[in-house]
């Protein structure tokens, strides 16, 4: 097991889920549903299913094109993204 790996990837996704929308909501069920622990069964496992598809999505992305190609993908969407949200954020 690459345990520098691991590591990079847990700090990263912790800091990046620290404080979103997903961790206040989780939070709000958390306190108003009466059973945290379903709910914190429920969010882990969704978490997990959708990292795993992010995980299958990459891999076999990674296997049909080269990386130069994906990492130009990524830039181009999120500066679309960005345009978008900044022209919307005009109106």
């Amino acid at each position: 097991m690459d345990v520098a790996l691991v590591s990079s990837t847990f700090l990263t996704i912790l800091l990046a889920e620290l404080g979103d929308k997903t961790q206040l909501a989780t939070m709000a069920l958390g306190s108003s549903s009466g059973r945290p622990l379903m709910v914190f069964l429920g969010s882990t496992t969704a978490l997990l299913l959708t990292s795993l598809l992010g995980v299958m999505v990459g891999e076999s992305l990674a296997s049909v094109a080269p990386p130069a190609w994906l990492h130009l993908a990524a830039g181009v969407g999120f500066l679309a993204q960005g345009v978008r949200l900044y022209v919307g954020g005009q109106r």
